[in-house]
């Protein structure tokens, strides 16, 4: 069926796929639904975020995780507001290692800016129009003296004056707000127990609260869509050890990229297990990087995100679902649950968040100086990236650690790679004995071997 509207032609088929693949993401969202409820996520936002046209979409998404049972902890930041106010009054802005020093004059920028863009979150917030996102959200926003400041002072001979860094942040008052399910908004002023107020960094706010917080996660919305390496290439997950050698150099030219990537390496090295570098400016970007398994941006983690390990139990359910495809398509010979679940310890597998995206199995034989290499396969959407090579490579160790000498391998369609990893063709006669009484005929695998 056609359906032709305003001289445009859209076919069935086509919003059929469309739906599809709304109904196949949602699907794939659902274990990060689950997993992300009753998290802490704290969120930075920049203030350059704050001036995109499409800010109110990013307000939509954060209000989106809050109903997912999301404990939100919101900083915003006013950089370029502030800048904007003092070259109103013609003012110049000055900076000492990426930290502005605030006089008296700068505070008072400071204290306007940053009270318009507090108002304006808590203002997007309360939206509740009909056939919005926000309709019947009724999200409630509380704002505080919840940080306490403390002066900069005078460090290489520069008086910071109205400058502060976080003393203390007042953890049990945040977690009140969050357990009736309030979103937090911290602003970058702090308060002083003298009664001072003082203008703070932003990214310093956000990760000294997620590290006090203990939170799960920290996501810094920034203008660049993560990090890039020296080659220009979107760096996905780096380890505070690896971005530190990335920022030695210089590789990094947008200031405020540096600041995110800074504060998320302190994040993550003081007990907030993942953070998150996100480029506002795409849409959805937030909801990408915290529902799909490779998300959009770089991820900050001193956990492996991805893993080569043996297999348990728990995993018969990823495998079965990883080898199905190949099973049908004969590349691999069927097996059962049952008769996984009994050979689960010969398996490995490639873990990526939770996922079972690649395995193998080793089954020694009984003269103790041999064994087979099988069930190998890996996840068509990471193919690409020389997962196999490193599957063969830990059966290989982990063979050699076993006393064995050589490994074989049956294949039907996959000859080619095995050869290219430096197996050779041998006759089924030069099979042991009792894998050469189990040889399938009717397959007519080819036989490899490889010597360890």
């Amino acid at each position: 069926m056609t359906q032709h509207t305003s001289g445009n032609t859209t076919t069935a088929p086509s919003t059929a796929t469309a739906h599809q693949d709304h109904v196949t993401w949602f699907r794939n969202s659902s274990p990060y639904i689950n997993a992300h409820r009753g998290r802490t996520f704290v969120v930075m936002i920049s203030g350059e975020a704050v001036e995109e046209p499409g800010f109110d979409h990013i307000i939509h998404d954060l209000a989106l995780l809050n109903s997912l049972g999301i404990r939100l902890v919101l900083v915003h930041g006013a950089r370029p507001q502030i800048s904007a106010r003092l070259a109103a009054r013609g003012i110049d802005s000055r900076f000492e290692r990426h930290t502005r020093i605030t006089d008296s004059a700068a505070l008072e920028c400071a204290l306007d800016a940053v009270g318009a863009v507090r108002l304006r979150v808590e203002g997007l917030f309360s939206m509740g129009l009909a056939n919005s996102p926000m309709h019947n959200a009724s999200i409630q926003v509380v704002s505080g003296n919840f940080v306490i400041a403390k002066p900069v002072g005078v460090r290489d001979g520069f008086d910071y004056q109205h400058t502060g860094e976080v003393r203390r942040v007042q953890v049990e008052a945040i977690q009140r707000q969050l357990e009736i399910g309030n979103v937090v908004l911290l602003s970058p002023i702090g308060c002083s127990p003298t009664g001072e107020l003082f203008n703070m960094n932003s990214e310093e706010v956000a990760s000294t609260t997620a590290i006090a917080l203990k939170a799960d996660k920290i996501i810094y919305l920034g203008e660049d869509t993560g990090v890039e390496d020296a080659e220009g290439k979107l760096v996905r997950e780096i380890s505070p050890q690896e971005a530190g050698q990335l920022l030695a150099k210089e590789v990094i030219t947008n200031p405020n990229t540096e600041r995110q990537l800074t504060a998320a390496c302190h994040a993550a090295s003081n007990g907030v297990a993942r953070a998150h570098l996100v480029n506002f400016r795409e849409d959805g970007a937030l909801l990408r990087e915290l529902f799909t398994r490779d998300g959009c941006g770089t991820l900050v983690t001193r956990e492996t995100y991805e893993n080569i390990r043996g297999a348990y139990i728990e995993d018969v359910g990823g495998i079965l679902e990883l080898i199905r495809p190949l099973e049908e398509a004969g590349i691999l010979v069927r097996r059962s649950r049952e008769l996984l679940e009994a050979e689960i310890k010969r398996f490995t597998i490639i873990e990526r968040d939770g996922m079972v995206i690649g395995c193998a199995a080793l089954y020694p034989f009984s003269d103790g100086e041999s064994g087979e290499l099988a069930c190998v396969a890996v996840h068509n959407d990471y193919r690409s990236s020389q997962r196999g090579h490193k599957l063969l490579a830990f059966i290989e160790k982990r063979a050699r650690s076993q006393g064995m000498r050589s490994l074989y391998v049956l294949s039907t369609q996959t000859t080619h790679w095995f050869r290219e990893q430096g197996f050779e063709p041998v006759s089924v006669d030069e099979l042991p004995g009792e894998r050469k009484s189990m040889y399938n005929y009717q397959r007519n695998s080819k036989v490899f071997r490889k010597a360890l």
